[in-house]
């Protein structure tokens, strides 16, 4: 088959959804023929592209078309919106001219799935939509966008694409859950989770920097990590809080990464010796950073469940390390968490609840370790190879049934 996947983002871009792409790529250019129709590279790239209103390459079996979007980095939100707008103005009328057997969409930009809608319409292509961050949910509830009359048709017209959508891939069965919600058949939803690099049982881990273990832990006695973006999803001001009131008790929160909203948890945490926060290691450091805490936070603030689905809960996982969920009960974490043995939750608006569920995990070590080794255990159900051929046979039923 001839697929034409549509995404603003694509390596050298680093974003989460170019990696992702790339990855979905890699894999089914192994069957099938791919076209990637992206915009210049804008996301901390490794390198930029001079400008040309196309550019063409070809890398083993995939063909990489470039629009001459503009490239500005991706901080100021206004011009944001122009790489986005420029580079929706170049692609569709040049993904109408793409000999294609059907189209594949992401979210970035966060109006693609509509776009990718539209492409296959006049192209009268079979669409698939595959959903990454959910919008415009997502930028109602993480206050981007206030909810009028924009937000409004936004969503009417992303409902319009869910239903032009032969297959919908979200990365959960909250998300699932969202998206039937909206009004699309249950039978079109398919849950294709990012999941995770699990080591053959002959490899043994890698050893821990003790370095990075040390820069995390400090002199705490008891370590609670957040290791990626601090976006507009979590639940901050409660995990701040709770912090301020463990201060006493050895308990220290640990930030690494960076995001739009570091700088106002920052602000949040001022004065408290017990929160700290650091850039982001070296991805060959990630092994030792995952080791480094006694337990792992994944947070989902209320209005937000099925809209993010956390990937990196998946790596803590396979690190054989325990989360306490700071989530709303709908979420995959929670459930799974609860389910499997690996997480407990607490409520994203009652810090009590979270100081609580800490000083439960103090007191009782052997709780730690059980959840420790429940995470170790489920790892594989969400092997990244397993998932990645979920894609293999979606696209093997386009070839069956949309011939």
């Amino acid at each position: 088959m001839k697929i034409l996947l549509l995404n603003l983002y694509y390596p050298p871009d680093t974003s989460a959804t170019a990696k992702m792409a790339q990855t979905v790529v890699d894999t089914v250019c192994i069957h099938h023929r791919v076209t990637v129709l992206c915009g210049r590279p804008s996301y901390d790239p490794r390198e930029r592209l001079p400008w040309r209103l196309y550019q063409t390459e070809n890398v083993d079996l995939v063909r990489i078309i470039r629009a001459g979007s503009t490239a500005f980095p991706r901080f100021n939100m206004k011009k944001r919106l122009l790489n986005y707008l420029s580079y929706v103005w170049l692609a569709v009328p040049r993904a109408l001219f793409l000999d294609c057997d059907v189209v594949l969409a992401m979210t970035d930009p966060p109006f693609q799935g509509i776009v990718g809608a539209l492409v296959a319409l006049l192209k009268r292509k079979p669409y698939v939509y595959n959903i990454r961050d959910l919008y415009p949910d997502m930028a109602v509830g993480g206050n981007i966008v206030s909810a009028g009359q924009l937000a409004r048709l936004w969503e009417r017209l992303h409902r319009w694409a869910l239903r032009r959508a032969e297959r919908v891939i979200v990365l959960g069965e909250d998300m699932r859950a969202r998206i039937i919600a909206k009004g699309v058949e249950p039978a079109r939803v398919v849950v294709i989770r990012d999941g995770v690099e699990i080591l053959p049982p002959e490899k043994s881990p890698p050893t821990p920097d003790p370095e990075v273990v040390r820069a995390i832990r400090g002199n705490f006695s008891f370590v609670l990590l957040h290791a990626g973006n601090l976006g507009f999803s979590g639940a901050w001001n409660t995990l701040v809080t709770a912090a301020r009131r463990l201060s006493k008790e050895g308990v220290g929160l640990v930030f690494v990464g960076s995001g739009a909203q570091r700088s106002a948890v920052e602000a949040a945490a001022a004065g408290a010796d017990n929160i700290r926060f650091l850039d982001y290691f070296p991805s060959k450091k990630i092994s030792s950073v995952l080791v480094a805490a006694d337990a792992h936070i994944v947070t989902i603030k209320r209005g937000l469940e099925g809209v993010v689905v956390p990937s990196k809960m998946y790596g803590i996982l396979a690190a054989g390390e325990p989360i306490i969920a700071v989530a709303p009960k709908e979420t995959d974490v929670v459930s799974l968490g609860a389910k499997q043995g690996f997480g407990v939750a607490a409520d994203p608006d009652k810090p009590a609840e979270l100081v609580a569920v800490v000083r439960g995990l103090m007191a009782d070590l052997k709780k730690l370790q059980s959840m420790g080794q429940a995470a170790r255990t489920a790892a594989p159900s969400y092997d990244r190879v397993l998932e990645l051929h979920k894609y293999l046979e979606l696209f093997h039923l386009f070839e069956t049934d949309w011939p």
